[in-house]
């Protein structure tokens, strides 16, 4: 999910020598890693506060890319922890007593381990069953260090969704290089991601990063050696979990969809063993 708007453009050509088809490879936790973070979402109420924190930058001014949510916090009507899961609920509703409230007319989540948690490399797991409706947009994505301007910090997209075109799963990476595009990735179908869990995942090395869903990897970027342009993945980067709702990516809104909730069984990050 681009923190910034960019102009409607395929993904880039240019850019094809490094991207590479895995469309047939399996996509299971690697035998040398060893689990170093995770939550997998028990107990009841709020999310761990030890764990996660709430991004409002955005509330006041309005959220990148035309969205028309307004991000709550410490909300149970936005995010709650129940049943070995969290859940994140889009609504139609103003908060205007809300110190930063922007105008939205609706709500949601974003929830980040900023300032809690970050990585280099490592494979990232994210079991989840998405929302379906016009309007729509969940995302699991990473963001490198905040000192470092967007898109130069490097942006990953891990899983990227729209109610308007559900069964349509996308991975996508966002660089310095790529800037003025809508990155570089691909995308795979999965007929039933708003009725059953499926696990989102992601493999960083120095070399390559890899994206998929389930036993398949579908999108490819290898790291092509010219430097931080290219390749600004040698940085910590910390996770991001949201459900935006409109913009330009999610388009018309159905109100009718409300509210809708997006339930996740688990994040869990694997690292190479010493």
């Amino acid at each position: 999910m681009s923190i910034h708007t960019v102009a409607r453009m395929s993904f880039a050509v240019a850019f094809s020598l490094y991207v590479t088809p895995l469309l047939a490879q399996s996509s299971s936790v690697p035998s040398d890693y060893r689990l170093v973070w995770s939550d997998e979402f028990n107990g009841n109420g709020l999310p761990d506060p030890q764990k996660w924190v709430y991004d409002t930058e955005a509330n006041k001014t309005g959220w990148y890319n035309n969205e028309k949510q307004y991000y709550a916090v410490k909300r149970v009507e936005t995010t709650k922890v129940e049943n070995g899961k969290l859940v994140i609920t889009a609504r139609k509703e103003r908060l205007t007593t809300a110190s930063d409230y922007g105008g939205q007319a609706y709500t949601s989540a974003r929830l980040i381990t900023r300032g809690k948690a970050s990585w280099t490399y490592g494979y990232y797991e994210i079991r989840a069953r998405l929302p379906c409706g016009a309007g729509t947009w969940p995302a699991f994505w990473m963001l490198g260090p905040d000192e470092i301007p967007w898109p130069d910090n490097g942006e990953i997209d891990i899983m990227e969704q729209v109610g308007n075109a559900p069964s349509k799963i996308t991975g996508t990476i966002h660089t310095k290089a790529t800037e003025g595009t809508f990155g570089v990735g691909g995308e795979t179908t999965i007929r039933d991601v708003c009725g059953k869990f499926h696990t989102y995942n992601l493999t960083w090395t120095p070399k390559e990063i890899s994206i998929g869903v389930d036993e398949r990897r579908y999108f490819g970027y290898q790291n092509p050696g010219k430097g931080t342009k290219s390749w600004p993945f040698d940085t910590p980067h910390y996770l991001l979990i949201n459900l935006a709702i409109g913009g330009d990516m999610a388009g018309k809104i159905n109100d009718k969809i409300f509210p809708v909730s997006m339930d996740i069984d688990y994040v869990r990050v694997y690292q190479k063993a010493d």
